[in-house]
């Protein structure tokens, strides 16, 4: 392997950590407030890793689509800065919420300016970013996933984006707000369009785990071609360890030690610089949003593994 580093028995790794995390499956609650997700069979789990190389080793559901969600703000976060370069962090912070992710408290009290790009207003923030620069956001950021993860039939889910619209009140008045400070450039309704769907994309553990290989190579996409500099993928992976996991980054921190970020669709990705990137997927998620059986089975990886960036 690159960087000296040996890489593990995947394939037997995985079957470990699946052995070891099955009592939990079924563990936790899939995410109530979006109906479409509310009925997601709970007893699944999957899990993927990919290597620096684009191969890629799964168990259980790891080929099973699921709703990407808020995972999908990784990969925005990438786009912005790729096609519009650091000014980006004008609009939003790098620091943890200590918030839900769908708190307006900190916006007042600080003029409109998000905290992170991983809570929902920090998310629409580079989503507003994204689609100044494109003009088409949410179709931009399909088509990089598509073409990252060597899968052409990614695709949006009409039914979670419907959903989203449905009951997105809070996410219209985070927009809002922050419009109202001069902090969004385009029209909130198409902001929030855009928003919406990004969000109702499906992938599944293999989707992301390879999609998420420019941060383990340090900027350097599937095909070979540089999308960011080694210090922007750093910044990325900084911030994913520090904001990824909503308000509970620092116990995510403390028992997995990696880069990472999830969704309320029970998926996180994860990534260990120089060497893999990892996804796992199982919809029960515990109070702070997050997939029980999901942070169980990295813990378990980065335990087994020693890998950590510790």
């Amino acid at each position: 392997m690159r960087n000296g580093t040996t890489a593990p028995d995947y394939p037997a790794l995985l079957e470990r950590i699946a052995a070891d995390v099955a009592p939990l499956v079924g563990s936790g609650t899939p995410a109530e407030y979006i109906p479409a997700l509310a009925g997601v069979d709970p007893y699944q789990f999957g899990m993927a890793v990919a290597d620096l190389d684009g191969n890629v080793h799964g168990v259980g559901d790891w080929r099973v689509p699921f709703s990407a969600q808020s995972v999908t703000k990784v990969f925005a976060l990438a786009l912005a800065l790729a096609e519009g370069g650091d000014s980006l962090w004008e609009r939003v912070g790098r620091e943890p919420s200590g918030n839900p992710f769908n708190s307006l408290v900190q916006l007042e009290y600080e003029n409109g300016i998000p905290r992170n790009p991983f809570i929902n207003a920090g998310a629409l923030v580079v989503t507003d970013r994204l689609q100044t620069l494109t003009g088409d956001a949410s179709s931009e950021l399909l088509e990089f996933l598509r073409q990252e993860s060597g899968n052409p039939d990614l695709g949006f889910d009409a039914e979670v984006a419907a959903s989203e619209h449905e009951h997105g009140d809070r996410n219209a008045a985070v927009a809002h707000f922050m419009a109202s400070y001069g902090n969004i450039d385009n029209p909130v309704p198409a902001l929030l369009d855009h928003y919406f769907w990004q969000c109702s994309i499906e992938t599944s553990c293999a989707d992301l785990a390879l999609a998420a290989g420019f941060l383990a190579r340090h900027g350097i996409r599937a095909d070979g071609t540089r999308l960011l500099t080694r210090s922007e993928a750093k910044q990325i992976n900084a911030v994913m360890l520090t904001c990824g996991t909503y308000d509970a980054a620092g116990e995510f921190a403390y028992r997995v030690g990696l880069p990472g970020k999830s969704g309320v669709g029970g998926g996180i990705v994860a990534v260990v610089p120089g060497l893999c990137t990892l996804a796992v997927w199982s919809p029960g998620l515990d109070r702070r949003g997050n997939s029980v059986v999901g942070v169980a089975a990295l813990d378990r990886f980065t335990t087994l593994t020693g890998l950590s960036v510790f």
